[in-house]
Order: structure tokens, then sequence, then C-alpha cells
């Protein structure tokens, strides 16, 4: 009772080649017999009879179930040999509960000698399983969602084999697709189920990209359907996978070369990365042994692709489970090829404009859209480092992710609106909605046809006051806007961003081109270099990080750098060779104390040494400076001022230190205000203090992007801000129409007000005197 025939696993002992030529052969048998189920006349019903009947027959079990997936997360039990026939279509299960809702909630087979004694065993009376002490259950899976569970059990203890377990997903790939054709459940149960109708809904996600769309939807729904699970021929099937898997190498290399017209970025080496993945051996190695167990090509690589989507479901890592979407893409991409068909989506059926709406989606496949007019994206995974999301930076495609259900909630043709801005998706919006989104997007396209004729004008306020305008950046991209922004330079290069699209650190190689690369975009404009400032919300996912419980104020930024030296140093010496014969400026973030910033100077002294040494062309000039973002530091200005060449304020980290204020808190979110008056306090302290120590000053925190609160800060003394590459247009709109010397004189008549914010009183003045803000 304990071993398995070897028709299904080898047995113990003997010649282990043999064992699993007899093991592949009895599996290839199972596969034929399971083939001519399906062909043969009968409806759905009976079609799953017989195939646990078969299975319990093959695995030589007393029982063998099949559970289906219905409306409201309930597994049904639709077929069972060895359970009492009546508990037949009326036992079920929630997901997550009991073993059979276990399975299903975590999409991973479990297998148990004495299944009664788990926590999570449910007895059900009506079923007669409490004779049946072993269990072993596998989820069905197709397309990333759970359809059911196939379980079998046993009287007595018994350990299944892992050999075991592969034979049972095998089948339910075959239940998978007896379940996907509709002739068990009706499609429009689980659809009803879903609810939404055809009332206009609101869907809230997270940004991935800014920007506003309206427009109609279309599905992204890369999956074929497979046709035939069983192989007739093995030799057949691997050849076929040989194939595709070159002629998807070809158009992937095609794709690379396309993806280079785009110019320098990060959504270039995002491909490339995508051509490394393709060309990894070990999976199509492990789709070719899938094939082997008597699959077809498509199904083997259905198989596989179920296997990745199920481990990788279950890491804590934001960064590995990212990767999954571009092997899911790559699966995707090769099911097109086995199947005949050209990759990406039927041009001649697309709208001239559409909003695309996916699960998920690879890099690739958004370029296969991204030629043809897709204004904008929803997707129900992802994350701000996402493939996806760097491309689509570089189309300027708003980006909402995250949005739970909207593959379901959406359907084609539905006129959807993409808010990146504020991380919303509206679905079938009413038409007084639909016109003034159209209306509000049609006014951002003029307001930047706008902007783009300020590019080479000054930002110069009405009463003369002169202000320079810089970019913040974190891609080769964003530097490359310099020039269609009209920015004087980068006033802040976040150097952590791409690292965080890596899943090693970078060697002084590898950093020192990037930086090069970043010098010729600036071409010749100013830029200066964050050093790496991760910890906190940014995590890189090859560095061992304790979980914190206040992270914004643990381990992170230059306290990092200060207890990891080699990699604060192996940054400082490839920015000081990257910078050869150029203007090097290096800032420090999150200094709290002098000797944080004398330590990481002693650095890169050290690194300056060793290029002098080395005969290396040195840096033209070098400023080194550092970031205010610590309260304490604030009490240390002369000390600092002695160290440093310019002084650059990031609002973020000082408001919410000032304020003992959690930015990521929903709770404290707008609790308190940047135009508060202790806040402009201390900026006209600060400003009062560079200025008599004539210490270069600049702001690059996010309130030097908003023309509001930007306005503010020119009237308190700011000469200098850095910001969104969005924000320049704004902002130099309102700067020419500022005069900042009136201003300056009403801010002395209410800045001591003991007001929770002075904003609403500044955007009185603004509409007065005709500021545009």
């Amino acid at each position: 009772m304990n071993d398995a025939p070897a028709s299904v696993a080898p047995p113990a002992g003997g010649n282990a080649a043999g064992n699993l030529e007899g093991h592949v052969t009895g599996v290839r048998r199972l596969m034929r017999r399971l083939r001519d189920i399906m062909a043969r006349p009968g409806t759905a019903q009976e079609r799953l009879d017989r195939i646990v009947a078969l299975v319990a027959a093959e695995m030589v079990a007393e029982v063998c179930s099949a559970y289906v997936m219905r409306a409201g997360e309930v597994l049904e039990l639709f077929a069972t040999v060895g359970l009492r026939p009546e508990a037949v279509h009326r036992t079920r299960l929630h997901v997550g509960e009991g073993l059979v809702g276990v399975i299903a909630a975590t999409e991973r087979p479990l297998a148990l000698a004495d299944a009664q004694s788990h926590p999570d065993f449910a007895y059900r009376p009506e079923t007669g399983e409490e004779i049946f002490h072993s269990l072993m259950g596998v989820p069905v899976l197709r397309g990333g969602r759970v359809l059911g569970v196939l379980v079998v059990q046993n009287r007595t203890p018994r350990r299944y084999t892992e050999e075991e377990i592969e034979v049972a997903q095998t089948i339910a790939m075959v239940v998978a697709e007896l379940i996907a054709s509709g002739d068990l459940v009706n499609p429009l149960e689980m659809a009803q189920g879903r609810g939404g109708g055809l009332l206009p809904v609101r869907l809230d996600g997270i940004s991935l990209n800014p920007g506003l769309a309206v427009a109609p939807a279309v599905l992204h729904e890369p999956r074929l359907a497979i046709r035939q699970v069983v192989a007739e021929d093995v030799a057949i099937e691997l050849e076929r996978l040989r194939r595709a898997m070159a002629a998807m190498q070809q158009a992937i290399d095609a794709l690379v070369a396309a993806s280079h017209k785009l110019g320098a970025g990060e959504h270039r080496e995002v491909i490339e990365a995508y051509r490394m993945f393709a060309a990894d051996r070990g999976w199509f190695d492990r789709i070719s042994d899938a094939i082997k167990t008597g699959l077809t090509a498509e199904a083997a690589v259905e198989r596989v692709s179920d296997e990745n989507r199920s481990r990788m479901a279950q890491l804590g890592d934001p960064y590995l489970r990212e990767r999954l979407f571009d092997l899911e893409d790559l699966a995707n991409r090769l099911q097109q090829f086995l199947s005949g068909e050209a990759p990406g989506p039927p041009v001649a059926d697309l709208p001239p404009e559409f909003i695309l709406v996916a699960h998920a989606m690879g890099p690739a496949e958004l370029l296969d859209y991204a030629h043809r007019r897709v204004v904008g994206l929803v997707l129900e995974e992802g994350s701000p480092t996402a493939h996806v999301a760097i491309v689509a930076r570089a189309f300027d495609i708003p980006v909402v992710g995250r949005v739970q259900n909207a593959t379901d909630r959406i359907e084609a043709g539905d006129i959807v609106v993409v808010d990146g801005d504020r991380s919303l998706v509206l679905i079938r919006p009413s038409e007084d909605i639909h016109q003034s989104v159209a209306a509000t997007v049609a006014a951002r396209i003029e307001r930047r046809a706008y902007y783009d004729t300020l590019r080479d004008q000054p930002a110069v306020t009405r009463d003369g006051v002169a202000v320079s305008l810089l970019l913040n950046a974190g891609l080769l991209i964003d530097v490359a806007q310099l020039a269609a922004t009209g920015a004087e330079g980068v006033g802040l290069f976040r150097t952590e961003i791409p690292l965080l699209t890596r899943d090693a650190f970078p060697d002084v190689a590898d950093q020192t081109e990037f930086y090069r690369r970043a010098y010729e975009q600036a071409d010749g404009k100013p830029i200066v270099f964050r050093t790496l400032d991760i910890g906190g919300d940014k995590v890189l996912p090859y560095l061992t990080n304790a979980a914190e419980d206040n992270p914004a104020m643990g381990w992170r930024a230059i306290r990092i750098g200060l207890d990891r030296p080699a990699m604060l140093r192996q940054q400082l010496r490839a920015l000081v060779r990257a910078s050869a014969g150029c203007d090097l400026r290096v800032k420090f973030p999150m200094i709290a104390e002098v000797a944080e910033l004398d330590r990481a100077r002693e650095l890169l002294d050290a690194e300056l040494a060793r290029a002098a040494a080395e005969g290396g062309t040195p840096p033209r000039s070098l400023k080194v400076g550092v970031m205010l973002e610590v309260p304490a530091l604030l009490w240390q200005l002369p000390a600092l001022f002695e160290r440093i060449d310019f002084l650059s304020v990031g609002t973020n980290d000082l408001v919410q230190f000032l304020y003992a204020c959690d930015r990521g808190n929903p709770r404290l979110a707008g609790r308190y205000d940047l135009l508060s008056a202790p806040m402009l306090a201390l900026f006209r302290q600060l400003v009062e203090a560079c200025r008599a120590a004539q210490m270069p000053l600049s702001m690059c925190g996010e309130m030097a992007g908003n023309p509001i609160e930007a306005m503010t800060l020119i009237a308190l003394g700011f000469r200098t801000l850095s910001m969104a590459t969005t924000a320049i247009g704004p902002v130099k709109t309102m700067v020419r129409s500022l005069d900042a010397g009136a201003l300056a004189r009403y801010l002395d008549e209410i800045g001591g007000r003991p007001d929770h914010s002075l904003r609403g009183r500044l955007e009185a003045f603004a509409r007065d005197h005709a500021v545009a803000v």
C-alpha cells in the first residue's frame, strides 16, 4: 500500500537510470490514457469522473477527488472515487478552509502521512473520509489562477514521493483544461460573482508613473488556449521547442535593436537583461524535462510557468517577485512562437488610442504596444522598480499598479481613466466626468506646448530675481531631458535608483561607465551626484538588512556607507574616474553631525589620492555638499560651513523628523503642512545663515516642484530649486509671473501667525496678484 506502482514512481533500489526510465514510461502511459479520456464522447462531468477513477487506480489510492472553484472562492467537490457519492456537489470549502482550502490558498502541493493531525484539517461527515489518514493534494492552476484542487488519500499512513507529486501536478494540467473549457462551471457565474455590472467604478492603486489619460480599454491577454496537453510524439515536441526558442531569440535580438532607437537609458538596459533571461539554459532544460513526461511543448511551458509563479509568489522580496513578470512575458512569447502566431497584439483590432489593462507585464510586452498609441497602463501587480515601469517612463505613459481585480472589473472597450498623479483608475465614468477628464488631458497637452515655448526663456521674476531651475534625476533618461526642459543642470542625481533593478551590487567598472554616460547626457551642464541613499523604503535586494521598527530613522544612507566603507569607496572611486577632466559635485545624504561628514570626506580624499597615484586624470574641479535632512545639523552650521561648498535641503525627511511624523503612515498624511509657520521660520533662518556665510543653498525636495510652495521658497530667499522633469514648465511659468519682493513683504506680515498652515493665505495672494500657480 505504501509503494506506488512502477507506472507512476520508480521502485526503491536497483539501477537509478533504469528506475527513471521506468517512471517516465509509466507517466507517458498514464498521459496517453488521459488523452483517450479527453477524446471520448460524453459530458465534461463524465470525463472528470473517469479521470479521478484512473488516477486512483494508477496511484494505488483508495480516494481521488477533484474540487472545482465556484464563485465566491468556494471549492466544490465535483468528482470522487472513494468518498461517499452523495457528497459530490454538496461538500464545499472556502479557500483557506481545511487542507483542500490551504492548497488552493497557497497554490502549493501538500503531502501528509497523517492528515487528520494537521491543524488545518476540516472534517466533513458527509464524505466519510474519517477512515483515511494520508493525503496528497495539488492545486489545479491555469494562467496564474487556481481553478481547483486534485486530491488522493489512503487509509494507512503513506509518504508520497516527489515523483508522485510531480505526476499529480501533470494530471492537474489536464483537469485545468477541462475546467477552463467552461463546461463544468459557467464562466458567467464567475464573472457575476466578481460583480461590477455596468456602473461607474473607482479602483485605487499606486502610481508607477504620473500623468492622466482617458481612452477605451484593451485587455492584455497573452495566454493562448492549449488545445492539446498530452504529446503524441515526445521527440517531435522537443524539436518544436528547440525551433520556437531559436525563433524567439532572433525576435528578441530585433527588439533589443529597436530599443536602441529610444536612446540611452535604463529602458535599454532592461531589454538587454530580458535577452539574458531568454538565453537561460536552465529554463530551457526544465521545459524539456516536462515534455519528456509526456506533455506537449505548450503544456510543458505552462507547467514550468505555473511552478515559477507558485514558487516566486511565496517570496517576501518584492524585487524577486517583480522578476517573475519577465519570466511570464518570455513564456507567453514562447507560446506564441510554438503556435505559429506572430508575437504581439493584433494591430488591426486596436483602437487609435487605448488604455492597456493587464494582470502583469514584462518590458518586451509593453514595447509591443508602445508604438501603437497606448496612452495609459493599468496593472494588477507592479512596483516603481518593475522593468515595465521603467519602459513606461521612457514613453511617458501614465501607469497605476496594484489595482486589485482590474482585469476582472474592466471589460474590453470600457472607457477608462488612468490618473497616475492620484493613483486611481475610473471605469466607465459618467459622461460629465469623461468630458471633464478629456478636457483636462487636452489642457495638459496645451500647457505642455506652452511650456515648450519657455524652454529657452530665463527663469526671472517680474521684479528681476533670477532663479536657477535644476532637475532631480535617478535614471539616464531623466538626464536626457535637460535639453527638452531647458533646465540648467541636475541638482540631485539619485545614484541608488539604478541599483534597485539589479540583482548584484555593480563593480567599479560598471559604476564608472554609468556615471560617464550621465556626464555625456548632461552635455556639459552641471550634475550633482548624491551618494547612495539606500535603506528605509529603498532596500537593495542583495544587501542583507534586518527588519527595523522604524526604518526611516534607522540604518540607511550615509550610516550604511560609513559602516560599509568598501561600498561607499567603490562608488566614490567610480565617480572620481568618471569625472576625469569634468567638474565633480558630490553630496552626502542623511548627515546628522559634522563628524559623519568628516569621515565621508576622508574616504573621498583617499579615492582622490588613489586616482592620482594611478596616474588618472583628476576632476577639473571638486565641490562637496551635504543634504540637510536631519534637524540636528541646524545647530552645527558654522562648523559645517567650514567643510562644504554647498548645502541642499531635502524636505521629505526634514519634515517628518521635525514633526515626528512618519510620512509613510496614511493616518498622518497631510497632518502637517510644508507651508506652516514653523517650517517657514526654519527656512528663513537657514537662508539668512547661508547668505551671511556666502554658502550656496538649494532646495531639492518635493517642495521645490510645487508652484505654490516654490513661490514661497523664492520669497524666503531660495535661488536654486531642483525638481522633477515635469515640474520645470509649471514652476518656470510661476516664476515669470511672480513679484518676489511683494510676496516677501507679505510673508513678513503673516509669518508669525500660529495658524496650522499659511497655504490658504498664500494661495489667495497668488490669485490676487495673477501668479500662475
